[in-house]
């Protein structure tokens, strides 16, 4: 379980407190005004955002102690975070050896991991020659290589179409089941988190409150939520 005990994120004028706890598994949305703190919840998790107190703990460890890259969590952004120079293979190849010297193993689970999201063959191409919806696809495949049991979705899937968001969303869903993988979504989009999230959590006035059934919240949202979805 993801435990946020006491938390308080500060910078400035921003201020952001948590007090609650996720269970293992599933989907949770994040949704809430811009420059609520959305993304900084996520950045605190990864731990590129230092909490001013309190703590975050997965499975009880406190996650304080450990540098981003061991913290078990893997997180994708709008910008995909495929370096231009590399192959795409090369760039999966990244999230299991930093180094890129990969084994026959290695490259064995790069493909299966370009085949599982529909990318089957177009290892050797270099990102830009992608569409937008196979950089995020490739995005994801790393992330699936990288094996980590949280991962945080920052808007990865933002700048898509609609259809092919809900494709994404979809595989995100359906990859997170066969995996237990506990997953964190930012979105600005309720419909979104009325696709594949089973709970929301919504973010406003230096509050991230505690989750509830996604249904549920938007059914009767309160006064902050309705303010931002303009109801």
């Amino acid at each position: 379980m993801l435990t946020f005990e006491k938390l308080e994120l500060a910078q400035d004028d921003f201020r952001l407190s948590a007090d609650f706890t996720l269970p293992a598994g599933g989907i949770t949305a994040i949704i809430g005004p811009s420059g609520a703190g959305k993304s900084t919840l996520l950045s605190a998790i990864a731990g590129f955002f230092p909490p001013g107190s309190g703590r975050i703990l997965w499975q009880g460890r406190d996650l304080a102690p450990l540098a981003p890259g061991a913290r078990p969590v893997s997180i994708l952004f709008q910008d995909q975070n495929l370096f231009p120079h590399l192959t795409i293979a090369d760039n999966l190849g990244l999230g299991l050896r930093p180094n890129l010297r990969l084994s026959t193993e290695d490259r064995a689970r790069v493909a299966t991991a370009l085949d599982r999201v529909g990318l089957s063959g177009l290892g050797p191409r270099k990102p830009g020659t992608l569409s937008g919806g196979q950089q995020s696809r490739a995005a994801l495949a790393r992330a699936l290589l990288r094996a980590r049991p949280l991962l945080l979705l920052d808007e990865p899937f933002a700048a898509l179409g609609p259809a092919l968001k809900a494709e994404m969303l979809d595989l995100v869903a359906e990859i997170a089941g066969e995996t237990a993988t506990t997953v964190l979504m930012v979105s600005h989009d309720p419909k979104d988190a009325h696709r594949i999230a089973h709970q929301t959590i919504l973010v406003a006035d230096g509050l991230a409150h505690p989750p509830e059934g996604t249904a549920t919240l938007f059914a009767a949202p309160p006064p902050a939520l309705a303010a931002y979805l303009g109801t």
